[in-house]
């Protein structure tokens, strides 16, 4: 196996000695041969099998003659719109055009199409009619079925139908892309591999089909968005590899889309072995005139020690995608790559983070996952921990231990993410002290979300309470250490169940804290979620009980607003949303108020004087629990690096088929 980046011209096949490519990987990335990206995970399994990998990063989806560069593949094209699903890396919530892609040279944006995988498709289709083209990554990975569409809203089809592709990898990947590779090495059509897990296939007739679950037809779902929750909780409740059952969606008498069973999750010895390979870890050098990939300066001294969350957040499609069910690297497979890490001439000294969707997973939640999978008919730490949960961080700690041990490491960050409610189960406090004195910098990221219960349960997310204790418990700790650390609370506004009443809640909160987040995450209705769910139907499709959903965008702005009540430009919002809820006790000079009256005698409150007034009550830093919280960083920051989504595909290590997503907001 040769040490070097896969080609990407007909010169590199011939440094190799190729005449031609097994398969050609199509991109909407730029090409970065790192395993936090997943065309590199999946291109680098296969050629571990002895297959011959080609890539093709962002093509110009309109020239025909930029998918033929290196020819007609041998068994066909593997096509991913990316590691973040193209809408969500284009479009802000509020549909506004993006200024920066972190996936492409020099953060420039248009270098991929909306909807790329569909789009890159059709153009191999033009050229090549007859290859096989097999799709994967996050974004076919969630529009596998037909589901709501938040950009244009709409229901679309499912991916499979509008790219005119013949197969679809979702999830992970490892174990189906081999399977299908293999088949077609074998000599068999396309149209003949029906069952391989972790795929899904079209089909004419059901006449082949066994076991499945019919889903309602597209057209059904398309009339009543009753039936359209329904289907969602079936898939939902199919999404674990040991319990998940065939489903089928019709479209046309002979038309279906059939979804063939999750993959099994990876052996330790498998994502071992995954990581093992001879990535170069870095973009491609094509890149450096051109500024380089922005998206590879977190990730490139970070170490990713698991997959998948037992979290279950509704706003998050990690179920869909990685699943529930913890998949870990060994300590000798991290060790390795760490040492290997710190010999980077780049390398200063720190590990920026040793984590996953959620850092402090380090194992299944109880031992029946092993063998029998995640119930589908409760979640393991919503509404309260399962009596059968197993909380240790044991093997987390001594791994972190041995990581700061290395010679050349200076500190070892954790910024994927602690799952709070999860950590304050532990009855050892020894991890939450050394997390708190060799870990944190200065600053700890956890999601609350909101404080309103009503709407946390909805997020599937804990009571307040319990965020008010882990703030207690992260409070003492520091105290002890004579530590002064922060931390990050991630909130959201806007999410279905959130009525004005509920943001001005948040608002009093944020007021008694005497903290101001300086961006708010609205809520992102991506594919695939229960949240976007709700969203769109009106519903919870897991008991069919209505919600109300702020969807207008003044609505929008004002719960937004709130969230910032002391900036001078959120005057007008703020004040318009406590009018209408009946709040204005909430406007006057008591400490109570969020904003003080306008006109008349109380002209000083005009425009400047509230500037004045906003920095005075922003310089005194009155902190609950005597911690300080600081604010999210969100597209465009500094910190951010990426934008932040709902669905985590921006999830870290978040990784599908032939692609991956690996994102910042992990642990919610």
């Amino acid at each position: 196996m040769i040490k070097d980046f896969l080609p990407i011209s007909k010169e590199d096949m011939e440094k190799r000695g190729w005449e031609q490519c097994d398969f050609v990987f199509v991109i909407g990335d730029a090409y970065v041969d790192h395993h936090s990206f997943g065309p590199a995970i999946i291109s680098r399994v296969l050629e571990s099998h002895g297959y011959k990998v080609g890539i093709i990063s962002q093509p110009d989806w309109k020239d025909a003659n930029s998918i033929q560069i290196l020819g007609n593949p041998r068994l066909g094209f593997l096509v991913s719109g990316g590691n973040m699903d193209t809408m969500v890396n284009h479009y802000t919530v509020a549909k506004k055009r993006r200024s920066m892609d972190y996936y492409s040279p020099g953060g420039v944006m248009g270098k991929r199409p909306d909807r790329a995988t569909i789009c890159y498709c059709n153009l191999i289709r033009k050229v090549y009619k007859h290859a096989p083209i097999i799709i994967g990554g996050i974004e076919a990975s969630l529009r596998r079925l037909a589901h709501y569409d938040y950009w244009s809203d709409t229901v679309k089809r499912s991916i499979l139908l509008d790219s005119q592709a013949d197969i679809l990898s979702y999830g992970m990947g490892e174990h189906s892309i081999v399977e299908i590779a293999d088949a077609l090495d074998s000599g068999l059509k396309i149209s003949d591999i029906t069952f391989i897990d972790g795929t899904a296939y079209k089909a004419k007739s059901l006449e082949s089909v066994y076991d499945a679950v019919m889903l309602p037809a597209f057209e059904e779902i398309l009339k009543s968005k009753i039936e359209f929750a329904k289907s969602f909780n079936i898939q939902y409740n199919n999404t674990d590899p040991f319990s998940g059952k065939r489903l089928v969606e019709k479209y046309k008498e002979t038309e279906y889309v059939v979804q063939n069973p999750p993959a099994k999750p990876l052996t330790q010895a498998e994502m071992d072995r995954v990581y093992s390979l001879p990535y170069m870890r870095d973009y491609h050098p094509s890149y450096i005139p051109l500024g380089g990939i922005p998206a590879i300066e977190e990730l490139k001294f970070s170490l990713v020690s698991n997959r998948g969350c037992f979290g279950g957040c509704s706003f998050c499609a990690l179920t869909f995608h990685q699943g529930r069910i913890i998949q870990t690297r060994s300590h000798e497979s991290i060790l390795a790559e760490a040492n290997h890490l710190i010999w980077d001439k780049d390398f200063k000294g720190y590990i920026n983070d040793v984590g996953g969707p959620t850092a402090n997973f380090r194992h299944m939640a109880c031992e029946k996952q092993k063998t029998k999978g995640a119930c589908t008919n409760k979640q393991c730490l919503f509404p309260t921990p399962c009596k059968n949960l197993k909380v240790d961080h044991k093997d987390y700690l001594a791994l972190l231990r041995k990581l700061r041990s290395l010679p050349g490491v200076k500190k070892v960050f954790v910024r994927s993410g602690i799952r709070f409610d999860y950590l304050v189960q532990d009855k050892d406090s020894d991890f939450m002290r050394e997390l708190c004195e060799h870990h944190v910098s200065g600053q700890l990221k956890v999601a609350p979300e909101h404080i309103s219960d009503s709407v946390l349960e909805l997020m599937g997310k804990p009571r307040n309470a319990v965020y008010e204790d882990f703030i207690k418990k992260y409070k003492k700790t520091n105290e002890e250490l004579g530590k002064k650390q922060f931390v990050v609370p991630y909130l959201m506004s806007s999410h279905p169940g959130s009525t004005l009443k509920e943001a001005i809640a948040l608002a009093e909160y944020l007021r008694d804290l005497g903290y101001m987040p300086e961006q708010v995450q609205d809520f992102y209705p991506t594919p695939s979620t229960i949240s976007t769910c709700m969203y769109y139907t009106g519903l919870d499709p897991r008991n069919l009980k209505p919600v109300y959903t702020p969807k207008t965008p003044h609505e929008k702005a004002m719960q937004r607003a709130l969230i910032q009540y002391r900036n001078p430009k959120n005057y007008d919002l703020v004040e318009e949303a406590l009018t209408l809820a009946g709040r204005r006790d909430l406007i006057g000079f008591d400490k109570k108020c969020l904003i003080r009256p306008r006109g008349g005698a109380y002209h000083r409150n005009s425009d400047k004087s509230r500037e004045k007034a906003s920095g005075q009550q922003q310089g005194h830093k009155k902190e609950a629990n005597s911690v300080r919280h600081t604010s999210r960083q969100m597209p465009g920051s500094k910190q951010a690096g990426k934008p932040k989504t709902s669905n985590k595909e921006s999830s870290r290590n978040s990784r599908v088929s032939v692609s991956s997503s690996r994102g910042k907001r992990k642990g919610r």
